[in-house]
């Protein structure tokens, strides 16, 4: 079974308890809401995307990622386009996660593709360098958080998340549709952001450092190591831990962000570094993050299915190594 699927499971299991305010950007006041004549920020409500869902420049895309039982009693992850031809929220496009976004030449899950693909496959969507984008997924939301980051990396900030995702559009009465969009081709400008993908050596070499910090996304047993999810448990040593399960509440909408903050304590003006499993869940810490106004965030986009493989790259289990 997948590593991340495992996580996967984890995440359907578990929930937090608490309403999310929708508020824009993390310098904004609190409890905002983007409303008519406002600029939208990086979360909006089912009913924000109501009201705006016939803007010429909106662009809306679903991200979804499926996910299924398997034979062997655990889950497994399936292309989501069978569950947006069956029903998505009016005009939107799907980001396909699991072919043209992920780099098929590699052994990694959902490894990245080259930058120039990724501006590419948005720009087929309608996406413009003018264009707002509401991203959403049927999920919890990480999916789609992993599209808003690689649209940061390459250099788009015009993204918002639909807070609830699926579930709060249909939960609030507004229809689905089956029929297709088929946008005007967008012109989107590579601006690439490379400090916003962390690799390997990065990692490595921060380790130990007082002005670096990992964030681990992955759930507490995993990173307490009572659990072995990849090659080896626990976490990558001086990492805090900051389970993308606990970012939203039963609703699937995330926290508050005074709760939030009270998730991590560290420096927001540091290098912070998200890793999960296989870059997934980090990117959903890497949303809340920003969100918090953490200045120099980057994802480690491989992640623990690269890191916890290689057995030279060391781990720790309750504060012990385990990695040598």
């Amino acid at each position: 079974m997948s590593i991340y699927r495992c996580l996967e499971r984890t995440v359907i299991l578990v929930v937090a308890a608490a309403l999310m305010s929708a508020f824009a950007h993390a310098n904004e006041p609190a409890q905002q809401t983007p409303g008519a004549g406002q600029e939208m920020g990086t979360l909006v409500t089912a009913e924000w995307l109501s009201r705006h869902l016939g803007d010429p420049d909106l662009v809306v895309i679903d991200c979804t990622v499926t996910i299924e039982p398997d034979e062997a009693g655990g889950i497994r992850m399936v292309n989501g386009r069978a569950s947006f031809e069956s029903g998505h929220i009016p005009t939107a496009g799907f980001a396909d996660l699991m072919g043209e976004l992920s780099d098929a030449d590699s052994t990694l899950e959902f490894a990245p593709v080259s930058p120039e693909q990724f501006v590419e496959a948005m720009a087929r969507l309608g996406v413009s360098d003018d264009s707002r984008v509401v991203l959403y997924d049927a999920n919890y939301s990480v999916w789609a958080a992993r599209v808003w980051w690689m649209l940061r990396w390459v250099g788009f900030d015009r993204a918002a998340l639909l807070d609830g995702g699926l579930n709060a559009w249909t939960a609030a009465g507004h229809p689905l549709s089956t029929e297709s969009a088929d946008p005007p081709p967008g012109r989107l400008t590579l601006n690439l952001r490379p400090e916003l993908i962390a690799d390997r050596n990065e990692v490595l070499e921060s380790l130990g450092s007082d002005t670096v910090t990992l964030v681990d996304a992955m759930p507490g047993a995993h990173y307490r190591g009572e659990v072995a999810m990849y090659a080896r448990p626990g976490h990558i040593p001086g990492a805090l831990n900051m389970p993308s399960t606990l970012l939203l509440d039963e609703n699937r909408r995330f926290r508050p962000l005074d709760e939030l903050e009270m998730l991590i304590d560290a420096d927001q003006h540091a290098r912070t570094i998200t890793y999960c499993g296989g870059g997934i869940s980090a990117s959903a810490d890497a949303f809340v993050l920003t969100r918090l106004g953490f200045t120099n965030v980057a994802v480690y986009a491989a992640s623990l299915e690269e890191w916890a493989a290689d057995p030279e790259n060391p781990m720790e289990t309750d504060g012990e190594s385990a990695g040598q």
